[in-house]
């Protein structure tokens, strides 16, 4: 899934542009999963200007990007989590 992602990128930026378009691509949104204890709702994933992939977390009125490295998934995972899974293991 690694090569899927990256293929013809030239530097870390652009894999992590791959990453985020497989993602947004691929992992079914809206879910609900717990941040903090707090049952959350993932509306969406967006990459930032200083190339992470958030997740864009919603409860009530208040919404939060969250790192996506850092976001717990639900049992079972929603599908295209594996995904998520694959930018994990190359961050690392």
């Amino acid at each position: 899934m690694v090569e899927q992602a990256t293929i013809d990128c030239y530097n870390d930026g652009e894999e992590v542009t791959g990453f985020f378009t497989m993602i947004d691509e691929n992992l079914a949104v809206p879910f609900e999963t717990q941040v903090l204890g707090v049952k959350v709702l993932v509306e969406s994933v967006d990459q930032t200007e200083d190339d992470q992939i958030v997740a864009i977390c919603r409860r009530g009125k208040h919404q939060q990007s969250i790192p996506i490295f850092d976001l717990p998934l639900p049992t079972p995972p929603p599908e295209g989590a594996d995904w998520i899974d694959a930018y994990r293991h190359w961050l690392r």
